[in-house]
């Protein structure tokens, strides 16, 4: 007799049953169409090609490739967007296309369209392009990360498309990383706070029952990918217990407390297993201890690399078969005709017993749940019309809003706000093209076509020639370019560079890096190339006033030029408004509030990072002074200063009572500053080597000009729970010593 499963309120007779719209009676999936829903693949696999493969543009879907895939073999995803962004028309095209398999009857189940929509809708024109996640950090503003998630969603949906591919909640602890851009950050509780932030953005208040506003979040890469030992794109990482709990997994468990119904598995390796078929991490943490309700979904062709990369599986098939039965329950295989074999194999599988019956319809039950609760089984979507708000001022202003808060200002010698008498000059390659405020995911996959640049929006020049007119001199002096996908760089017209440095008292250099990501943003090292160096040497030269102005994706190392720099300003990726933004701090129009959410490391060899052991500060003489960043974690200044003082905690804490701590901030300049108050936390003593410090509670806050504002902290002692060495969460009693602002103490818990 065949056991009838109860799951989310709907009744999966047999094998897997489903219901149909208006609640007419199940209807039992064969296996082929359950292998099917498992399966995902990119639209590339359904498009018109000429006769050597290659897709017609414009891009139009051969229905009768689309027929074999969601009549003949299922399918239940597809996803990306060919090689460029699409106007609003041209996915309304595509979708409807697709719905009009499933609105006739010819599939069961609605496919589940996904597409990367990081910064913004960044496959879709006219959309609204924030800063990259990094940027998004800086502002240490949840509030603003879940307005960024809500206004990416609207029009992620507006676009036809309600799975969103992010966010990245990997750890940015390699800057070497290709992908650090796309993170937030060096510490677990700023990633799992602005993280969790997107997510509920994203998703609205009820992931159980996503509204036509709001999409599917997925949280990426689950888990351990930014760690790669040699920073470059899915090579192995080293990732002890202790520190995967500790510092890897809390994003993820954040995330999954804020709703989130999706995630992507790690295209690398930990310890010698690749994510996906880390049964530990995807089965029993993910799923059993943490009760994710949702599926799991793999990367691109990563089931193929098990067999064809990673070598754990000496065939295809037993490489679907050992991911699969890890906890995979969807896989990116993506293209054609490889879909057909992944279908083909797992029925086989099915079928052999090499797949259970239960393992199927738990992926098939996951995958339909999420279908539902997105809204896909009501076959009457909304109209993309009717999203008015598309592109709208309102967004574009979020946009600015967020690139204010986020870029950072790291140093000045009162040179800002910039006032100048007389004419100045603005170089280097990052300053007249809008590539290089965005970054890669913009457009194109790597960003680098300027054919779809955003019209409207503005380069550091042209703002600031609107803005001083003629005073605005411009030689770019160095361009970057890429030779085999290594980046390089060449002077351009230096002549020109040198004849307008002798014209001009000061300088404002945009330096920084290409857009890429993946493999092909691999790097060798992280030191500025030498020919944006030399445009600075250049200037000193000379002895002008230099403005030294960062647009990059990870920090790069500019250590012999910090020195004789008058300011220096670290904009990240700041978006398609950034500029606007720059210029509106430059001028000190807009106050600076953005803080580094990474350690900016002062040599190549040596990566830091804040909440390092004590042991890391002994140098070699015995001392300790051996930690020596550029600058810290958390660190940016503004216009103004603010004074911490009065702080009051308790001393001693008993039992379960909560740990109360509070300080006065208050504002001594005569403007207006957005302040982030951080609390720093570290344990005297432990059974294991402790962190000399972290991150354990932060709050922006508004000082008005000469005003104090009280800020209030509470813990527990969960909060301050460590790993020990039999991988256990366990609260050890002692003395915690803190760090708020200026201001240090200790309290004993007993």
């Amino acid at each position: 007799m065949k056991k009838a499963l109860l799951i989310g309120g709907l009744f999966f007779l047999g094998a897997c049953s489903v219901l149909k719209e208006g609640g007419q009676p199940p209807v039992t999936l064969s296996d082929e169409e359950k292998v099917g829903q498992t399966c995902q693949i990119t639209l590339d696999a359904v498009l018109c090609t000429d006769s050597q493969g290659r897709t017609l543009v414009p891009l139009k879907i051969d229905t009768n490739k689309l027929t074999e895939a969601l009549v003949k073999y299922h399918v239940g995803s597809i996803l990306n967007v060919s090689w460029h962004t699409l106007s609003l028309s041209q996915w309304n095209e595509i979708h409807e296309t697709i719905r009009s398999y499933y609105t006739k009857g010819r599939i069961k189940i609605p496919v589940l369209y996904g597409i990367d929509a990081i910064h913004g809708v960044n496959y879709t024109r006219g959309a609204t392009l924030f800063p990259q996640e990094i940027g998004l950090a800086a502002t240490w503003n949840p509030s603003l990360a879940e307005e960024f998630g809500r206004i990416t969603a609207y029009e992620t949906r507006a676009s036809g498309i309600p799975w969103n591919f992010s966010p990245v909640l990997d750890l940015g602890r390699n800057p070497l990383w290709s992908r650090t851009f796309e993170t937030l950050g060096e510490d677990p509780y700023l990633v799992s706070t602005m993280g969790a932030s997107i997510v509920r953005g994203y998703q609205g208040k009820k992931s159980s029952q996503i509204d036509s506003l709001h999409v599917l979040s997925c949280m990426k890469h689950f888990v351990g990918y930014s760690a790669s030992s040699s920073g470059r794109d899915r090579t192995p990482a080293w990732i002890p217990d202790k520190y995967m709990k500790e510092l890897y997994l809390p994003s993820f468990l954040e995330a999954v407390r804020a709703g989130a119904l999706t995630v992507m598995i790690n295209s690398g390796t930990v310890n010698g297993i690749p994510g996906h078929i880390n049964k530990t991490l995807i089965q029993k943490t993910l799923k059993d201890e943490w009760k994710f309700r949702g599926f799991a979904v793999s990367d691109w062709e990563d089931f193929n690399m098990l067999h064809t990369v990673h070598r754990v599986a000496p065939d295809l098939k037993t490489a679907y078969e050992i991911a699969f039965n890890a906890g995979v329950d969807m896989s990116m295989v993506p293209l054609s005709p490889d879909y057909k074999t992944y279908c083909e194999h797992m029925l086989a599988s099915v079928k052999e017993g090499k797949i259970s019956s239960e393992r199927l319809n738990d992926a098939v039950t996951r995958i339909y749940r999420t279908k539902d609760a997105v809204g896909l089984m009501n076959l009457h979507q909304p109209s993309m019309a009717s999203y008015t708000a598309f592109g709208s001022k309102e967004h574009k202003a979020a946009s600015k809003q967020a690139a204010l808060e986020s870029i950072t200002l790291l140093k000045n010698n009162g040179i800002l706000p910039f006032n100048p008498t007389g004419k100045f000059l603005v170089a280097g390659p990052c300053s007249n093209n809008l590539i290089y405020l965005n970054g890669a995911w913009t457009h194109t996959w790597q960003g680098m076509d300027t054919s779809f640049n955003t019209p409207g929006c503005k380069t550091i020049v042209q703002v600031l020639q609107e803005k001083y007119g003629s005073n605005c001199l411009f030689s770019k002096g160095v361009e970057l370019f890429k030779d085999k996908e290594i980046e390089q760089s060449r002077f351009v017209s230096l002549d020109d560079y040198i004849q307008k440095l002798n014209e001009v008292e000061y300088v404002i250099l945009c330096l920084g890096e290409g857009p890429s990501t993946e493999k092909p943003g691999d790097i060798a090292s992280l030191n500025l190339d030498s020919k944006q160096v030399e445009l600075a040497k250049l200037a000193y030269s000379k002895n002008k006033k230099v403005i030294l102005v960062l647009v990059e994706g990870r920090p790069r190392i500019i250590h012999e030029i910090v020195g004789r720099a008058e300011a220096i300003v670290q904009c990240y990726l700041p978006g398609d408004y950034g500029a606007e933004a720059f210029v509106e701090l430059l001028s000190g129009e807009k106050n600076f509030s953005g803080k580094l959410p990474y350690t900016y490391p002062k040599y190549d060899g040596v990566i830091e990072f804040y909440d390092r052991p004590r042991s890391v500060d002994r140098s070699n003489v015995g001392d300790f002074n051996a930690f020596n960043p550029e600058w810290p974690f958390g660190f940016g200044l503004h216009y103004g200063e603010v004074k911490y003082e009065h702080v009051k905690s308790n001393e001693q804490i008993k039992g379960n009572a909560p740990w109360e701590i509070s300080v006065d901030v208050t504002n001594e300049s005569n403007r207006e500053i957005d302040e982030v108050v951080q609390l720093y936390v570290g344990k005297e003593f432990g059974s294991m080597v402790p962190a000399g410090e972290q991150l354990k509670r932060f709050q922006k806050i508004k000082v008005p000009a000469g005003k104090t504002v009280e800020v209030r902290f509470v813990l527990t002692k969960d909060d301050l729970m460590v790993v020990d060495e039999t991988g256990t969460w366990v609260f050890e009693p002692g003395k915690f010593n803190y760090r708020i602002g200026t201001r240090r103490g200790s309290v004993v818990f007993q």
